[in-house]
């Protein structure tokens, strides 16, 4: 189901929010309502799951990715009846994915799902939150390890409530590097084996793999690796980390090292615009189908 929109997001640009809107308190409840979701996540993490598969065989959907984003989306909604609404599994099932500039609540109810049915444990609960087409907050949630992602446009980002900032380091042959080689068609496997032995061959420290995009994102943004890539990703995979990354210094873009834009399913998350550059000096780029 594609998302439909007639701009991009834009994360530099200053927006007119409105004395209406209180992001603050928009975040708050997004946090509040993670930490609840968080513990359904919890209590079934070491159960017997349920497995379905969606658009192929490794992309998986269990009860617990339904039942968190009907409790999100219900308390958002019960909360902010104007707000709109992007979740992944209710866009999967069919629902109308619209993207507008009224407030929007972009959500995925358990990013990593595969590690979730494997007890892995690096999950998150996103909750990211635009007004007039622009990133404007988010939280990224790990119940596991009870990790509290947050950002606010132009307040920083945080983990539990203590800053976090990039790495410092800008020499690609000095970065560590986080993506995903998952097997979703040949072509694309064959794009990112090449983009992998083509990177280690430009002397990147290496190559880690967590298993969600925007738990990836988030160790990006406390310092941890240097630049996490990937292609064939949602919306609803970057949106809340995406602010997180930027707010904590680093930048977010276009693997093309373009600006980014949220519907096409591919991003670079950095610790500097100079790494990216570099970056896409040494990788080939797969155009996707929008959301």
């Amino acid at each position: 189901m594609a998302c439909h929109t007639n701009a991009h997001a834009s994360f530099n640009k200053d927006i007119n929010m409105g004395s209406d809107y209180n992001i603050e308190e928009f975040i708050k409840t997004a946090e509040e309502l993670a930490r609840e979701a968080g513990v359904l996540v919890r209590d079934a993490y070491k159960k017997d799951k349920a497995v379905e598969s969606k658009s192929c065989a490794v992309d998986l959907v269990t009860e617990t990715d339904t039942k968190v984003e009907e409790l999100l989306i219900s308390r958002l909604r019960k909360k902010y009846p104007t707000h709109k609404f992007i979740g992944e599994e209710s866009t999967v099932s069919g629902e109308p994915c619209l993207w507008t500039d009224d407030p929007t609540w972009i959500i995925d109810p358990v990013d990593g799902t595969m590690n979730f049915v494997h007890s892995f444990p690096f999950v998150g609960i996103c909750i990211g939150l635009s007004i007039k087409k622009e990133i404007v907050g988010g939280v990224v949630y790990n119940p596991i390890y009870d990790e509290m992602f947050q950002a606010i446009k132009g307040k920083g980002a945080f983990c539990n409530n203590k800053p976090i900032k990039v790495s410092s380091q800008n020499d690609l042959k000095l970065s560590l590097f986080i993506t995903e080689v998952g097997f979703n068609s040949q072509e694309m496997l064959d794009v990112k084996v090449a983009n992998y032995k083509s990177l280690l061959e430009a002397g990147i420290r290496g190559f880690r793999s967590l298993g969600s995009a925007a738990l990836n994102m988030c160790h990006i943004a406390r310092g941890s690796a240097e630049l996490y890539y990937e292609y064939g990703i949602h919306c609803w995979d970057m949106a809340a980390a995406s602010i997180i990354v930027t707010e904590a210094g680093g930048v977010v873009m276009d693997t093309t090292g373009g600006p980014l834009d949220i519907m096409n399913r591919r991003c670079v998350a950095a610790s500097s615009e100079s790494l990216v550059k570099e970056f896409t000096m040494h990788v080939k780029h797969l155009q996707l189908q929008r959301d």
